[in-house]
């Protein structure tokens, strides 16, 4: 159930017969907040976010959900079962034109912040002989845990490459980050995909293992391929040398941006509370994890959402002085 608990799904019932995913109980207004596993960057930085929300609004009490990532948020966002959904935007865009895994569910989602950017990281050591997306045909992989949008951009990602993700890997996995790394260190996987800021800690726990010698993918070169047929929310990026144990050279890869989405009918006066007191802690969440010095005024941008922004986040930024575009 996309790591959701009984106790979760109960606040979320709840929740639907008050606010999107908010849940009051004696005079305690309960707010979900979708993450992902635990080995990425969603899960501590949604774990900082409900810690602000619960100290900075009276009465309220914010929890995190682990799930399999942006698919399974935006599901259970359309399912009014949490109140925010941190979220790649590939995943947030399919989820509002009902497109894919989300197919005759549309979820009526908005933009309440562009976060930072998710790097698609091929992941694997110098003793499988990876060393090209072509090198994994015929070996073992994982696409990402299911539900998430690493599964998602890695099928995009495999698909723009030229491989058939059914017929050309000896296995492939659905594995999160932090079971793929220890399946390489057990000799049970020789590569992995996983989209996350970085440095995320699975991949630098892969790369300060001894003996081992990490080793990281370029694929920028298929970017205009996948482009073409999914539209604009990818771009180019380089992952520079040393920001994981052991990588020495530029890592050049596909990026996307993150958002933290809300329902479209989420109050306003919630949308503002929630937007001012995560700006205020922007500098503390940045020392939970680097990914969130990228949360910036310059980085409020509609090209950058993807999807709509809510009429309440729209004004706050605007107030702050943001050029949406």
């Amino acid at each position: 159930m996309s790591g959701i608990s009984r106790r979760h799904i109960i606040a979320g019932a709840a929740g639907a017969l008050a606010l999107p995913g908010l849940a009051r109980a004696q005079a305690q207004q309960q707010l979900a907040i979708a993450t992902g596993t635990t080995g990425g960057v969603y899960y501590p930085l949604g774990g900082a976010l409900a810690n602000y929300l619960s100290r900075g609004i009276p009465g309220m009490s914010a929890t995190v959900e682990v799930t399999g990532g942006s698919v399974a948020n935006m599901q259970l966002l359309g399912a009014n079962r949490v109140g925010i959904a941190i979220t790649q935007v590939d995943a947030a865009v399919d989820a509002l034109r009902g497109n894919d895994r989300f197919r005759g569910r549309p979820v009526p989602a908005r933009t309440m912040a562009v976060l930072y950017t998710n790097r698609m990281q091929v992941v694997t050591v110098a003793s499988t002989g990876i060393r090209s997306m072509q090198d994994l045909k015929g070996k073992r992989v994982s696409t990402g845990a299911p539900g998430s949008a690493t599964e998602v951009m890695a099928f995009r990602l495999i698909e723009g490459a030229g491989l058939d993700r059914d017929k050309d890997f000896r296995a492939r996995e659905r594995l999160s980050p932090a079971e793929s790394t220890n399946a390489i260190k057990d000799g049970k996987l020789d590569a992995y995909f996983f989209v996350s800021g970085v440095p995320t800690s699975a991949i630098t726990d892969l790369g300060a293992t001894p003996g081992v010698q990490l080793v990281m993918i370029d694929h920028d070169e298929y970017i205009p391929r996948i482009v073409e047929k999914y539209g604009p929310v990818y771009f180019a990026e380089t992952i520079p040398a040393g920001t994981y144990p052991g990588q020495t050279t530029p890592n050049r890869q596909m990026s996307v941006g993150n958002i933290m989405a809300v329902r479209e009918d989420m109050p306003a006066d919630l949308v503002t509370k929630i937007l001012d007191i995560t700006w205020n802690n922007r500098e503390d969440w940045a020392r939970v994890h680097s990914a969130a010095r990228d949360f910036t005024l310059e980085g409020q941008k509609s090209a950058a959402a993807g999807v709509p922004w809510h009429p309440a986040a729209e004004a706050f930024w605007k107030a702050k002085g943001a050029t949406l575009g």
